[in-house]
């Protein structure tokens, strides 16, 4: 071997186990993933990475699987700051006679920021890289992430109705298009619309949603089948289930995120299937509040690609998106009455390359694959409730507590260092934290 020969780059990460997501299934051990800028140089067995690479600097996790970043698909992120206000209440008396209350009164660009700093640091403790968000304030929260150096899809609000953030459908489309203009190209931030449910949004504001999607290549998230009541109301008011309604004005299609779907029937997966629309699973959320199952797997097998979210703190209760994996597994099994289905290796990859799938960045997220972006994550296996270790994948999804999340980096830049946050002062957070929680204690006593 000559210098010549041996390629400088910036980190190594030796890793005792590596799930690359690509190819699926498989788990690699004792391997080094080699990080040059923002991107990942090669994956290779370290005993070749010590022939063929120089790097200024090496981190070894002799006890750790390494794997991409996790990537959440749906979440109201400062709504963390009423986690566990208002619980074990359906759906429609949670929002209508609390979480809307309470928005009206503290919602701000100073709630939405503190709110999304604290769902940041709780996300990338847990593994997150990237985070989808739709609420209010989108440009305050896409400036958070951008400066703390998170991926996320912010999807700014589309209601017929008015709200702290627009008087209706016309200011709500004409601020979301200079949220998209003024992130083009960005690497880390990705603007999205967010009709926020066939209920609240009209086929004028939807087909002006379409349009601007086909305008900009902008992605469209919109909750969808939630319940069986949306369901049930849509085809009594209008004679048609949402996914019809949709899939007529043009909504449903390959850039669109239907979150939720816990009320399908064959001809909803079907209208799926061909228009090449994305589900986004949130079963915590729908657990919780009653809403129903999502018939994930079957979904899947139809050729419906799935991705996972944790929906907001206020109905999950938390931003794990590991346990909702867990969670996800699980339910699917019953669902399908197939201990089979959703396995280990197909729940890790519905919270990563399904995710990159839905937010149109397969080719550069998603799974550790020379060229992609280093999002990179690394968890502990050495505690005893991961011991013993026969196959990784297993206790990610089974086993894992995800605090054992150990590491972190995006692009390449380490957001998480031996289960310390890099970029959050987390005891300046937890002031501001305290104070609002104080606020909101004393609304509700009022």
């Amino acid at each position: 071997m000559t210098a010549d020969t041996i390629t400088a780059a910036d980190i190594r990460i030796n890793a005792r186990w590596l799930i690359p997501i690509e190819p699926s299934g498989i788990v690699l051990e004792h391997q080094a993933v080699i990080i040059q800028g923002s991107r990942i140089a090669a994956v290779l067995p370290t005993e070749v990475a010590d022939r063929e690479f120089r790097t200024r600097e090496t981190i070894d996790l002799p006890h750790h699987v390494v794997m991409p970043g996790l990537i959440n698909m749906h979440g109201h992120a400062a709504m963390s700051l009423f986690r566990g206000m208002a619980d074990d209440l359906p759906l429609m008396t949670w929002l209508n006679d609390h979480i809307w209350p309470a928005e009206s009164r503290f919602i701000s660009e100073q709630f939405i920021a503190d709110g999304t700093q604290l769902a940041m640091a709780e996300m990338l403790r847990t593994g997150t890289t990237t985070f989808s968000d739709m609420y209010f304030f989108p440009e305050t929260v896409a400036q958070m992430a951008h400066d703390t150096g998170m991926r996320a899809q912010i999807c700014f609000p589309l209601l017929d109705f008015p709200t702290v953030w627009g008087s209706g459908p016309e200011e709500y489309l004409s601020k979301g298009e200079a949220l998209i203009d003024a992130w083009k190209g960005n690497d880390y931030i990705m603007p999205a619309i967010g009709p926020h449910a066939p209920y609240t949004v009209s086929d004028g504001p939807l087909q002006k949603a379409v349009a601007l999607s086909e305008k900009t290549g902008a992605r469209i998230q919109i909750h969808l089948h939630e319940t069986e009541f949306e369901v049930a109301d849509a085809v009594e008011k209008m004679g048609k289930r949402p996914t019809e309604r949709l899939a007529e004005l043009g909504v449903l299609g390959p850039r669109t995120q239907c979150v939720h779907m816990t009320q399908v029937s064959d001809p909803d997966i079907a209208l799926l299937s061909e228009t090449g629309a994305h589900v986004i699973h949130c079963p915590e959320s729908n657990l919780k509040l009653a809403s129903g199952l999502c018939p994930a797997y079957k979904l899947m097998s139809r050729g419906v690609n799935v991705a996972i979210g944790t929906d907001g703190a206020a109905s999950n209760n938390d931003l794990d998106l590991f346990g909702e994996i867990h969670t996800a597994a699980m339910v699917a099994k019953v669902v399908a009455n197939d201990a089979a289905a959703f396995s280990a290796h197909e729940a890790l990859q519905g919270a990563t390359l399904n995710g990159a799938k839905a937010l149109g960045r397969d080719h550069e997220l998603g799974s550790l694959v020379a060229g992609k972006l280093a999002d990179i994550i690394a968890v502990d296996l050495s505690d005893p409730f991961t011991q013993p270790v026969y196959d990784p994948a297993s206790h990610l999804v089974y086993s894992n507590h995800s605090r054992a999340v150990s590491h972190s980096w995006i692009h390449g830049v380490p957001q998480v260092q031996d289960g310390k946050l890099t970029r959050i002062d987390v005891p300046d957070l937890m002031l501001r934290v305290k104070d609002w929680a104080k606020q909101i204690r004393q609304q509700q006593a009022d």
